[in-house]
């Protein structure tokens, strides 16, 4: 049984997703789709898990496909896959906005069971199918972040750590010489004010990261 779903916390950089991969299954005169759902925030890593799934199921008619992907969903695709026009992609993307998930990949595979099922009867099993799998999936809390690369002299060290603890902020990539410097991701949202306060502060240097 899947969990409940989580509280945002109405901060402005949360965001849903879900944890782990998961399945579901429609059937109808014949025909089966099977959906495979994936936490996944990279357009590219998207296009490449449904190529392995087309190679792996090569004997199905058809992959269909939505994913959004971002804080806000800015990325996304729809794909019907040879399907009639908005019986497949669009039925899944919806799928997707109706329970407001982003950085998920859908793909529901189908395989023809002889009998066609119509515009309304495809976009029913489609949707029915991503159903099947969203319900089954583990919802999460992502939070939209901003990397920083944070450079300062030694003498600063205390100053910048404790605006880091004071913002609950976590950091990696430390390296503390006469010239230190740091990796945080900051919360999209307070970014800008953040920097703002520690370069009040003297010889402290920090760059945007792109990952």
């Amino acid at each position: 049984m899947a969990e409940e779903k989580p509280s945002q916390n109405n901060s402005p950089d949360n965001y849903l997703s879900i944890s782990t991969p998961t399945q579901g299954l429609y059937k109808d005169n014949g025909s089966r789709f099977v959906c495979f759902a994936y936490p996944c925030s990279d357009a590219a890593k998207a296009e490449e898990l449904v190529k392995e799934l087309r190679k792996k199921f090569y004997d199905a008619t058809h992959h269909c496909y939505a994913y959004r992907i971002g804080p806000k969903g800015e990325t996304w695709r729809a794909n019907d896959d040879g399907e009639p026009s908005g019986t497949a992609g669009r039925p899944i993307l919806g799928e997707l906005l109706s329970k407001n998930l982003s950085d998920i990949l859908v793909v529901v595979v189908r395989w023809f069971g002889g009998v066609k099922l119509g515009v309304p009867g495809l976009i029913r099993a489609y949707k029915a199918a991503t159903q099947e799998a969203l319900n089954a999936a583990t919802t999460m809390i992502k939070t939209a972040t901003i990397p920083l690369r944070i450079t300062f002299s030694y003498p600063q060290t205390d100053k910048v750590l404790k605006e880091l603890r004071k913002r609950g902020i976590e950091y990696s990539d430390k390296i503390f010489e006469q010239e230190c410097s740091l990796t945080a991701h900051i919360p999209a949202s307070t970014t800008e004010a953040f920097k703002e306060v520690l370069l009040k502060l003297e010889d402290v240097r920090i760059d945007t990261l792109k990952f």
